[in-house]
């Protein structure tokens, strides 16, 4: 057996527990993205998303926490054929002491989670994962999640037209705020 060597480079900031979003960019055959969130939907933690890369890529049995790597095998993916870089947002919300407080936050994480995953489809990206209806985001948080995810996700030719303008450095229109702008095009939609 040949002895490989690998690198694995981060900034300390990941280890940060809250509510936090993240991107996973997966490079095999083929381009993929995984998006998620921290926040329990059980407890009142909201672990590190440095925590999260090793649980995604979980295999044993009886892992938990593994959705990343049972996406990739329904697709066909070879996981230690990939490269993945993770982008990640946050933390956004602190963690909570209680439940009360915490699911609140949760939500409002899941909001996010859906409609950043729904944006990159409509972008042309294949996105891999599920994520479950929910209410509609905060729309100011939500302008500030696009805003910075901009240069790593720009709109491919093939992506909807109609929903580029939201991803673009928000202008102000006869006055109106970003949040006003954010909800005006959404209910367009």
């Amino acid at each position: 057996m040949e002895l490989g060597i690998c690198r694995m480079e981060f900034s300390g900031k990941l280890l940060k527990r809250g509510f936090w979003l993240y991107i996973w960019d997966i490079k095999g055959d083929e381009r993929h993205l995984y998006v998620g969130r921290t926040g329990d939907s059980s407890s009142p933690n909201a672990s590190s998303p440095f925590r999260r890369i090793g649980q995604h890529l979980d295999t044993s049995l009886n892992a938990k926490g593994n959705a990343l790597g049972r996406r990739l095998k329904e697709a066909g993916i070879d996981p230690e054929s990939c490269t993945f870089e993770m982008i990640a947002i946050g933390p956004i919300f602190d963690e909570q002491s209680s439940l009360k407080k915490h699911y609140p936050l949760r939500d409002k994480t899941a909001a996010l989670e859906r409609a950043l995953a729904d944006e990159l489809k409509l972008r042309g990206y294949k996105v891999l994962g599920v994520h479950p209806r929910s209410t509609p985001p905060d729309p100011e948080l939500f302008g500030q999640v696009i805003e910075r995810l901009q240069s790593s996700f720009p709109a491919s030719p093939t992506s909807a037209p109609a929903f580029s303008p939201r991803f673009q450095p928000i202008r102000a229109e006869g006055g109106a705020s970003a949040s006003e702008l954010l909800l005006r095009d959404r209910e367009r939609f």
